[in-house]
């Protein structure tokens, strides 16, 4: 097997890792076994492939394989421990054979649910979430929660050991249950989809890997439960993806909002976004998702950037702070203002939000600031803004584009690049 063959390989393996996981969980009742399962795995695929050709259901070959290299991992430990020989006979003798993996129940669905369960807190359902079923290394999850990588880790391991030991059933909760448990899931979905539509580090700024995870998982939740807010979640989606193809020139730099080619927008995600917008709406059951939703929809209609409707955006701002009073509505409502109003007006809000001590860690506020200053001509306020944004993020697109704002203003002395995390 050539070139092409690793590559097939490899692309293999960026597609169905986390589907395999996902199963794998189910069918071995452990997370650590079932990693530990999945690397060996692919370390009999990487030996055996290549001579002997890529199988017809790569995946259904790779949950098989790791499901008989765990059996044979506790039988070989059942000599220490001798309950982990009931383990192997159980899960040889439970485990039906011959099911190809399409014709079961979407596993990782079970698994975020699983993940999301109430029994464990919000941060470790997030986390949890983002290591198993996205495979996100530790290391990129505490940058987005802005705690020490061992900090994450300590946090996931108690989480698997509450699943573990409080029996957690590996399932989608009934019907009834469904409603309470929806939130953390929703949640999570989107910060899948944000951590790909806007990675947390790397040289790249989008990941459409995860992106387009977390649009099929938000698919099978609306099919599954299709009330406004995942009707709205999917929406909201699906607009801000349509337009992935123009966030980046040819160079690999961010183009804004204003900036990009909206002829080049994905017009079939748009219509499918809309319509699920107006579905959502029309329930009077709406809710943050909803209303986020309806402002890209708002973008997605204009022909341009100054045919915006600026005070329709700033009006579903009002209804979503009202729903979601957090700081972070504030700032992007902030934003709409100085689009309406004027760049004084925008960054005295801001402004009020950094005099309380609201996202002083979070580098888009500071960019935002520094934009409006740059648009009044206070360009040294201005550089300094555009410096400390540029001190707080590690993404490599961003940095390119607050560094090329400094020297446009003159900024003699860049701040010193961080090391750079994991790809």
């Amino acid at each position: 097997m050539e070139g092409e063959g690793f590559r097939q390989i490899e692309s293999i393996y960026r597609s169905e890792s986390r589907r395999v996981i996902a199963t794998l969980i189910r069918l071995l009742g452990d997370f650590d076994l079932a990693e530990e399962a999945l690397h060996e795995a692919w370390a009999a695929a990487l030996e055996q492939w290549p001579s002997q050709g890529i199988p017809a259901q790569p995946r259904a070959w790779l949950v098989s394989t790791g499901r008989f290299k765990a059996i044979d991992s506790l039988r070989r430990r059942a000599r220490f421990q001798p309950l982990l020989g009931d383990a192997a006979e159980h899960l040889e003798a439970d485990l039906p054979e011959g099911r190809d993996a399409d014709e079961l129940e979407d596993d990782r669905l079970r698994l975020i649910f699983t993940c999301c369960h109430p029994a464990l807190n919000p941060d470790a359902q997030v986390a949890l979430t983002l290591r198993e079923v996205c495979g996100l290394a530790t290391e990129e999850i505490a940058r987005a929660f802005l705690i020490p990588a061992p900090t994450l880790a300590q946090r996931i391991v108690r989480a698997k050991a509450k699943i573990r030991d409080a029996k957690i059933p590996y399932q989608v909760p009934s019907p009834r249950e469904l409603p309470e448990r929806l939130p953390s899931v929703l949640r999570v979905i989107y910060l899948i989809f944000n951590e790909g539509y806007s990675a947390s580090s790397g040289e790249s700024a989008t990941r459409p890997d995860l992106t387009g995870e977390a649009i099929r998982l938000g698919r099978l939740l609306a099919d599954l439960l299709p009330d406004a807010e995942t009707t709205g979640l999917l929406a909201l989606m699906l607009l801000h993806d349509s337009r992935s193809s123009t966030r980046m020139d040819g160079a690999g730099n961010l183009l804004l909002l204003e900036h990009q080619d909206r002829s080049l927008w994905n017009r079939e995600q748009i219509t499918e976004g809309l319509a699920l917008v107006k579905r959502a709406l029309s329930s009077q059951r709406f809710g943050p998702y909803g209303i986020q939703a309806a402002i890209a929809a708002v973008h997605a209609e204009s022909s341009d950037a100054a045919a915006t409707d600026w005070e329709e955006i700033v009006g579903l701002y009002v209804v979503l702070h009202r729903l979601d009073p957090s700081p972070i509505v504030e700032l992007n409502q902030a934003v709409a203002i100085a689009m309406r109003d004027g760049p004084l007006a925008g960054l005295d809000r801001i402004d009020a939000l950094l005099a309380r001590s609201a996202l002083p860690g979070y580098h888009l506020i500071h960019a935002a600031r520094a934009d409006l200053l740059r648009r009044i001509g206070q360009l040294g306020e201005a550089r300094a803004a555009y410096a400390k944004a540029l001190e707080m993020t590690q993404q490599g697109a961003e940095r390119r584009y607050l560094e090329s704002r400094l020297q446009e203003l003159g900024g003699n002395d860049l701040p010193s690049r961080p090391p750079p995390g994991p790809h």
